[in-house]
């Protein structure tokens, strides 16, 4: 998949916070990342404004443009909330889809399955991604698609970071196998379940994920 200089861009950025090698209240340098990363001031522009969106950095009036402090007590709520926003689009999916949107879906996970194959977990994430919409167009409920995108995206640094965690791509391509073959039975309690389970963050999931994200400074009680 061919990615924009600015997605191209955020992503590295992200890595960058992710994995604390830009610390919570540095300041990002807008000439300095378009010479680093060799791209005009428009990509430089878009990835901080998606930054932005997804809470990673911050931008005061008249003093720049900093890496933000995320709290954990927070993340986890969004994540809860991700969690039945998705059960409900696999509820809803189960029940209306078309056979164009499960031919779309199947091909998506098809994807997911070569970027598994290929242990490239960035392009995992991206067809993650596709693989995901297809069961929000499949809902056919607008307003539910676009509340699930935008929190998605909002949490899509700590999404990505979760996939590096450990045979953890595997066991989520597993999940979209399960979840897909739910949707092709019309079973709408299950594909509920099954998104929900999928999303949801508990058991050494948890562990996990507040080790990583302890690991670029954020602490329980940051704002």
């Amino acid at each position: 998949m061919k990615r924009s200089n600015a997605q191209r861009l955020r992503d590295a950025l992200e890595d960058d916070i992710i994995n604390g090698r830009r610390a919570p209240g540095e300041r990002l340098d807008p000439e300095a990342l378009c010479q680093d990363f060799e791209v005009s001031r428009t990509p430089v522009r878009e990835a901080i404004q998606q930054l932005v969106a997804s809470g990673l950095v911050t931008v005061t009036p008249k003093k720049g443009t900093f890496v933000a402090r995320v709290g954990l007590d927070q993340l986890i709520e969004m994540f809860e909330v991700m969690a039945e926003l998705e059960g409900m689009c696999g509820r809803l999916a189960a029940r209306r889809i078309n056979e164009e949107e499960l031919v779309t879906l199947r091909e998506a996970l098809a994807r997911c399955e070569s970027a598994e194959a290929a242990g490239d977990t960035n392009e995992y994430y991206y067809e993650n991604e596709g693989f995901h919409n297809a069961i929000y167009a499949a809902s056919h409920n607008g307003f539910l698609a676009e509340e699930a995108r935008q929190l998605k995206q909002r949490l899509k640094p700590y999404r990505r970071l979760q996939l590096q965690v450990r045979k953890r791509m595997g066991r989520s391509l597993a999940e979209h196998r399960d979840i897909l073959a739910a949707i092709e039975r019309g079973d709408a309690n299950e594909a509920e379940h099954l998104l929900r389970e999928h999303v949801l963050i508990q058991g050494e999931r948890f562990s996990d994920f507040v080790s990583s994200v302890r690991r670029f400074g954020a602490r329980l009680d940051a704002v």
